[in-house]
């Protein structure tokens, strides 16, 4: 029986179905605000219906905990969101959190999932402050216990926990630090540490390689509060041979799972540390390995007809890579920050869409040029994917690096440079394209599981009436990037969900393929005529058994898929 059909027979009166008086009613409140924690915004009928009980019941139960202050009713149009009493618990709660209780049984399950020492830590001034240990049972052991003190910046705790600091508090403490060179890997220049520090915050976890000590290597993760500050950090630190660099990435996730467990996900945002499983059945012949690239998150590929290579990005080791489908090879160009998507220029060279802004860059010599910083107020936020429409206006959207919902926007860089807010408050910006007769356009929300459909003006350049093409329910994974066909047809890679869909213009499903990875990330026609479907696709976040799982994680894939696609646009300026 349903924990909700066993309330309704509580109520009359079934036999076999007797609890504690009051129970049911207390189930049945913590139901409604579950309900309306994951879906604000529902109405009575939404929630009535997803609750499951009687529309009498479920009024009297709303009301109740409405009059509580536990839920809040928006009078403009009737709609429940969480009220502002639970915000109230919620800071007593966090005023007697005790953080050392709270981590010691992950301190304990991580050491035995590692088999390495693991610390708790916390920022002490400008210091690092290790409040707990466990070790694990090896041979060698570790200096800097209990009450040791460590480098906030060359320390794998210490970057976890500045990485989520405000950027103006972060900012103050970097201009306090005298960045001493403890090791040949410490990082002493300023600018190169914040933007270590924001690729800390964008993965999610921080790695030191021997920043702090010769043969010692950790790996972090800050635990935050439901503020989303940084009140500590948990690292598994050991001696690099065994702690190599793939190793301390394939950690990264466990770290990740660590730290949220302390705060019981508090101050988390969506950032996947999970997949969905695998789907059953063999590999699919048609899906190919063509680049056998490890990027860490690979996206925006991009086809270039005219030196039939395929150019993508890796947006966690940051880089703009050119490959070669035919023969599997590649050549990577490193990015001074991080970079999400390219595309070529008319003028020669490329586009960029970085961190920090839209960048002219040249691959031969290196030379990046800034052309439009529309964010530069906002130092918590970076571009993500981008493209260009069949007029050459390049079309981008933002989100912030740690995934904050709301603070993304989609923005349109004309030829002459001029950069426009097209729309605002998205949650995580992501694939976007344009269907074959230019009248409609796609816009990805990862963030919000959507894919919008807006109208769009191809002379003008502008979009309106925006409505949802697609939302993926739970458990199918997150549309990230997408491509459209020459039938109008969208195709939309499912992060976390080992497959690719099409979708009809009316948003049904045409069909799914599955993929021998969970996160592919993004698709693009290409090849002789284009009818060649190249997915890009991540490692990031993968733990050493899910790696073990799908090896190919980060690969780019190739598939015939009997559509065809059409030429990208270079951007005009």
């Amino acid at each position: 029986m349903r924990r909700l059909d066993m309330v309704e027979a509580n109520e009359r009166g079934d036999e076999g179905a007797r609890e504690i008086p009051g129970a049911q009613a207390l189930r049945r409140g913590l139901s409604l605000l579950d309900i309306v924690a994951d879906k604000p915004g529902l109405r009575f009928t939404e929630l009535a219906d997803r609750s499951g009980l009687t529309r009498a019941t479920a009024h009297r139960m709303l009301s109740t905990l409405a009059e509580a202050g536990l839920l809040r009713v928006d009078e403009r149009d009737q709609s429940y969101h969480l009220g502002f009493r639970l915000f109230e618990m919620a800071h007593r709660v966090w005023d007697q959190f005790d953080l050392r209780s709270a981590a010691e049984p992950e301190l304990e399950r991580l050491r035995d999932l590692a088999g390495e020492t693991v610390r708790l830590a916390i920022l002490d001034e400008d210091e690092i402050l290790y409040v707990d240990q466990r070790e694990a049972a090896q041979t060698i052991r570790l200096g800097n216990g209990v009450g040791a003190r460590a480098s906030s910046y060359a320390s794998g705790a210490g970057k976890a926990i500045l990485a989520h600091l405000d950027p103006l508090i972060r900012e103050q403490i970097l201009n306090r630090l005298k960045l001493q060179r403890f090791t040949p890997n410490s990082i002493t220049d300023r600018a190169a540490l914040a933007q270590h520090l924001d690729l800390t915050k964008a993965r999610g976890y921080s790695v030191s390689l021997e920043e702090q000590q010769n043969g010692v290597s950790s790996v972090a993760a800050a635990i935050l509060d439901h503020r989303a500050h940084a009140i500590g950090a948990i690292a598994v630190i050991g001696p690099s041979y065994r702690l190599g660099l793939d190793r301390l990435h394939a950690l990264g996730r466990d770290v990740m799972e660590a730290a949220r467990r302390v705060s019981g996900n508090a101050g988390q945002v969506a950032m996947s540390i999970s997949i969905n499983p695998r789907p059953l059945g063999p590999d699919r012949e048609d899906v190919v390995s063509v680049v056998p690239s490890t990027a860490f998150l690979g996206e925006g590929p991009t086809w270039l007809p005219n030196e039939r290579k395929l150019a993508f990005v890796d947006i966690l080791a940051p880089a703009i890579i050119m490959s070669d489908p035919a023969d599997g090879s590649f050549q990577v160009h490193p990015m001074p920050e991080l970079v999400s998507a390219v595309v070529p220029r008319r003028r020669g060279g490329f586009l960029a869409a970085m961190q920090t802004g839209l960048k002219a860059v040249d691959l031969d010599s290196g030379k990046v040029t800034a052309i439009a910083s529309p964010e530069a107020g906002k130092p918590g936020n970076r571009f993500n994917d981008g493209k260009c429409d069949r007029r050459g206006r390049f079309w981008a959207g933002t989100l912030a690096i740690d995934t904050t919902r709301g603070h993304g926007g989609l923005y349109r860089l004309d030829p002459d440079g001029r950069c426009s807010l097209m729309d605002q408050g998205f949650h995580v910006s992501n694939g976007l394209g344009w269907s074959p007769d230019d009248r409609r356009f796609y816009f990805t929300d990862s963030g919000s599981r959507r894919i919008y459909l807006y109208d769009f003006d191809v002379e003008r350049g502008e979009i309106a009436n925006r409505r949802v093409f697609v939302e993926l329910a739970e458990g199918v994974g997150i549309p990230d990037g997408l491509a459209v066909d020459t039938e109008g047809f969208v195709w939309s890679a499912h992060w976390d969900g080992w497959c690719i869909t099409r979708y009809d213009p009316d948003g049904k499903v045409d069909r799914v393929i599955n993929l021998p990875v969970p996160r592919p990330t993004s698709c693009a026609f290409g090849g002789p005529d284009f009818s060649t479907l190249y997915v890009t696709s991540a490692r990031i976040r993968l733990s050493a058994h899910q790696l073990a799982e799908a090896p190919l994680s980060g690969s780019v894939f190739a598939v015939q898929t009997g559509a065809r696609g059409l030429p990208e646009t270079p951007f005009a300026g």
